[in-house]
């Protein structure tokens, strides 16, 4: 008789120890993202939230989720986890602002072949900073082994982010012909158009690990700026009426998404340069100036429409907190485009 070999779960591919561990590590780095309103931390099967504790009166809830798309291909390349988790809650937490709202809370899903505890602590440090820089708390998450459907050294993240704004505060609201339009300034490519990026980097055989191109590299994966703390620092001083956040799509799609259908957004390009790391990708892919338009940020990471007589004051506002402030144009009657460039 042929004697059988128990089976485990660690045997097909899955070890809930190495889970265990990672929850452990990551407990102290959850702990510091703590603000008021929170109940509980991390461990339970659900997490609770507090709106009165938090200081809302009539509040409405925002919701968001996203990833980082191709990215994560290039941090896993270069073998740098450390800021694609601030990547991963920027993109949720600054489509939560554009509302008018203020993150609450934030939860992770991380999905793996295997599970290396190193890596994942380092890919939640990143999540737990951003969720500093936002102002959120990370109250839990999931972290999945998947052998089969990732291929070994490979993971995958996705972010799901809740804020909260009063019912009067919602926005866009109000937004008219004459308004000013407001450009914060990106940290990069943030992360969309990657897949285009990757694209490049394969038709030009960049090596992305050459000390020659050490500085594209750090371009890259220099993580997607969070706007939070800014943005809100200028609705409440008034005249802020909208906010878009440049992501997939561009300056070309995202602008109109928070614009009435009788007015267009006329943008001037020359108002500020794009950074280095645009004209590369330009140039090594020959792209048209409206490819570039729609697929990256261009240099512009988030745009806001303001009233035209407070435009002076809310760009001090953000200054102050930070943000590198172009005018960058303004709303006029509507046309048969809604994104006019001069």
């Amino acid at each position: 008789m042929v004697s059988k070999t128990a089976a485990t779960y660690v045997a097909a591919g899955v070890n809930i120890d190495a889970g265990n561990a990672l929850v452990e590590r990551i407990k102290p780095l959850a702990k510091a993202t703590a603000r008021s309103g929170l109940m509980g931390g991390i461990g339970g099967f659900g997490a609770l939230f507090d709106m009165k504790a938090a200081g809302y009166k009539d509040p409405v809830l925002v919701s968001g989720t996203d990833g980082v798309g191709t990215k994560i291909k290039i941090a896993q390349h270069l073998t740098r986890h450390d800021t694609i988790g601030i990547d991963l809650v920027a993109m949720c937490v600054n489509d939560l602002v554009v509302q008018g709202a203020e993150p609450l809370f934030f939860l992770d899903y991380f999905a793996t072949s295997k599970l290396d505890v190193a890596v994942g602590e380092s890919v939640i440090k990143g999540i737990a900073e951003g969720c500093k820089l936002a102002g959120c708390a990370l109250v839990g998450g999931e972290t999945a082994e998947m052998p089969g459907i990732y291929q070994p050294g490979e993971y995958d993240l996705a972010g799901f982010a809740v804020g909260a704004v009063e019912r009067e505060g919602i926005l866009p609201k109000g937004v008219k012909e004459g308004d000013v339009l407001l450009g914060l300034a990106s940290s990069g490519v943030h992360s969309n158009g990657f897949s285009l990026v990757r694209h490049l980097l394969d038709k030009e055989k960049i090596d992305l690990h050459a000390p020659a191109h050490a500085q594209l590299a750090a371009s890259l994966l220099t993580p997607t700026r969070i706007y939070v703390k800014s943005c809100l620092n200028a609705i409440k001083s008034g005249g802020v009426k909208a906010l878009a956040h440049i992501t997939g799509g561009g300056l070309t799609e995202n602008t109109p998404r928070v614009l009435p259908e009788n007015v267009s957004a006329e943008i001037n390009l020359k108002a500020w340069k794009m950074p280095a790391v645009f004209d590369w990708l330009k140039d090594a892919g020959t792209i048209a100036q409206a490819e570039m338009l729609r697929t990256f940020n261009c240099g512009i990471g988030m745009i806001v429409v303001v009233d035209a007589q407070k435009a002076e004051a809310v760009k001090a506002v953000l200054s102050k907190a930070g943000e590198t402030v172009f005018t960058i144009g303004k709303l006029v009657p509507r046309t048969d485009k809604p994104v006019m460039y001069i």
